[in-house]
């Protein structure tokens, strides 16, 4: 073959190849979530003990001892405890891992606990069904089966890995390259490779590392049980039952109600595109029929209790951008935060600020990850950026951690006359509110004063002040942690606009 049609051949292939390539990204990127994923309920009524919220906390004292007040998996335990016909669970992180590098500090065995509570329940009422919903990354994508998941399946618990192929790809640069030139040989397997997540355990094969950097995942954190009133109670919360994490300072909200019945159905629905093909769950007669009418619930939340809902993907965004956007002077609003980093949400808060609404930021500094040590990116560069383009009217602390992070993703704004927060797993990152990783969050809004706005305001301000106990400092000042370096800056920006990062 002539040298100029060699040229021209090459070219070709290299132009589909280039084409293949951007297709890829292009359709990854935008494509649908599967049918019935995503949550579009209207509010629902909220009654007087429908909403709980809850908390961990996780401090030191003036001697660096460990001081931990824990509520969320005892609520969690409970509930399971409560349920008549079926327990549905989606829980991101569900293993015994201890971390990379140095060991991370273990205050729970919680993946032991929760195992055993399932266990528990399967053998006093062998008709009851479970469903647990989770992510690949707790048998380390196939290297390594989940011993935890294994003694379920062996009980009956009907256990679904989430097929994260049919979710869109955050970080689309390398994930097009990797669905056309590595996921349909490199698979999940024992190897030579370091284990990701715990440097103690077998290593893990370059399928397995291929797959990790995708940086996808189902991240929500759900319970759903039926009672025997016929009704449903549930458990939204930011905390995993992994023992790595039992550490961690969480928040969540027990609920009860048919404002969990959209939740329900959209864990059923990710059930379903992952290949669970179980006969349907016993549900509660009034599920069974739909939720229109309590859906459908909308008007002054004034008017009783409050009202409640599930915001899940980008809809969280949608619904967090509307509230900052309305906020102005007499506002408040107050965000405690793993990750914060999603441009429309940062702009949202400084224009809130230099509306006059007074805005307070409690952010974990992103030091600590399960033994190995943070650069401090997203939060300390975003925090440096919200104080300095609002001449400090936002106002940023840090949480005091030890080794575990303060992992809260809690949003609450105090109006004049009405109150509203949400809650769940949902960081404020591009890959966490825009339709790319699986989330779940739970918005309240009651009137001023209601015992679900003074039990949020008492914890927010207990560690923003460093209240009681005497001689606990929960949280530093903005200087502790800022970061006005434009290196790290920069780099934030890079890895939110393209996904490569694991934020």
């Amino acid at each position: 073959m002539p040298r100029s049609a060699r040229k021209r051949v090459l070219r070709w292939i290299g132009g589909a190849l280039l084409g293949a390539w951007l297709g890829v990204i292009a359709w990854q990127t935008l494509k649908p979530l599967p049918p019935g994923v995503v949550v579009e309920s209207g509010w629902t009524a909220l009654h007087d003990g429908d909403a709980q919220f809850l908390r961990d906390i996780t401090a030191a004292d003036a001697y660096g001892h460990p001081l931990v007040d824990q509520q969320i998996f005892d609520a969690a335990f409970a509930l399971i405890a409560e349920a008549q016909h079926f327990i549905v669970l989606d829980m991101f992180l569900f293993n015994a891992h201890r971390g990379a590098g140095a060991a991370a500090p273990v205050h729970r065995a919680l993946s032991s606990e929760l195992t055993a509570a399932l266990l528990e329940r399967r053998s006093t009422s062998p008709q009851l069904r479970i469903l647990f919903v989770t992510d690949p990354i707790n048998d380390i994508y196939g290297a390594m089966p989940s011993p935890e998941l294994t003694a379920l399946r062996a009980a009956g618990v009907e256990v679904v890995e989430t097929d994260l192929d049919r979710l869109r790809d955050s970080n689309p640069l390398y994930s097009a390259f990797w669905r056309l030139a590595i996921a349909w040989w490199a698979h999940g397997a024992p190897g030579d490779w370091p284990n990701p997540f715990d440097s103690g355990a077998h290593g893990v094969s370059f399928g397995t590392w291929a797959r990790l950097v995708n940086f996808k995942a189902n991240h929500r954190k759900v319970l759903i049980v039926d009672r025997d009133d016929g009704t449903l109670a549930g458990l939204v919360t930011s905390a995993n039952p992994h023992d790595a994490s039992s550490l961690h300072s969480n928040v969540g909200l027990r609920i009860q109600g048919e404002a969990l019945a959209p939740l329900l159905e959209s864990e059923l629905a990710i059930a379903r595109f992952s290949g669970w093909v179980g006969p349907p769950l016993p549900l509660p007669l009034s599920q069974a029929e739909g939720h229109a009418d309590a859906a459908a619930t909308t008007g002054d939340p004034r008017a009783s209790a409050g009202r409640i809902r599930i915001y899940t993907e980008e809809g969280i965004a949608d619904a967090v951008v509307a509230r900052l956007q309305a906020c102005a002077a007499g506002d408040a609003i107050d965000i405690a935060m793993f990750y914060l980093s999603d441009r429309p949400v940062l702009r949202a808060l400084r224009d809130a600020a230099a509306r006059g609404a007074s805005v307070r930021v409690l952010l974990d500094p992103n030091k600590d990850a399960f033994g190995r040590q943070k650069s401090g990116i997203p939060n300390r560069p975003v925090a440096t950026e919200l104080v300095s383009a609002t001449d400090g009217a936002i106002r940023v602390r840090w949480y005091r951690t030890h080794g575990e992070q303060f992992h809260v993703k809690l949003l609450a704004i105090r109006g004049r006359d009405s109150f509203w927060a949400t809650l769940g797993s949902a960081n404020f990152t591009r890959r966490n509110i825009r339709d790319y990783n699986l989330e779940a969050n739970v918005a309240v809004e009651t009137p001023r004063d209601s015992p679900l706005e003074q039990a949020i305001e008492e914890w927010f301000d207990g560690l923003w002040s460093n209240r009681a106990p005497a001689g606990v400092e929960y949280t530093a000042e903005y200087g502790a942690y800022a970061d006005p370096g434009q290196l790290n800056y920069w780099g934030y920006r890079v890895m939110e606009a393209t996904g490569l990062s694991t934020f």
